[in-house]
């Protein structure tokens, strides 16, 4: 019994998973049907992926100098 007790209070405790509803590059409302998935993040579009990826080069170049 106290056993079952812990583990609903582990299983309680566990932060939940945000799930991600706005493209990152232009923060528009990801559609079910329509999503672009790379490296751990969801797009709207390969463009918006492009964007997201070159804007964030610039700002590191930028942070470096």
């Amino acid at each position: 019994m106290v056993t079952e007790v812990a583990k609903e209070m582990q299983a309680e405790t566990k932060p939940k998973a945000e799930k991600q509803t706005n493209c990152l590059a232009c923060n528009k409302l990801i559609k079910k049907l329509k999503k672009y998935y790379r490296n751990g993040k969801f797009y709207c579009s390969k463009k918006c992926w492009r964007a997201f990826i070159d804007k964030s080069k610039a700002e590191s170049g930028a942070g470096k100098k």
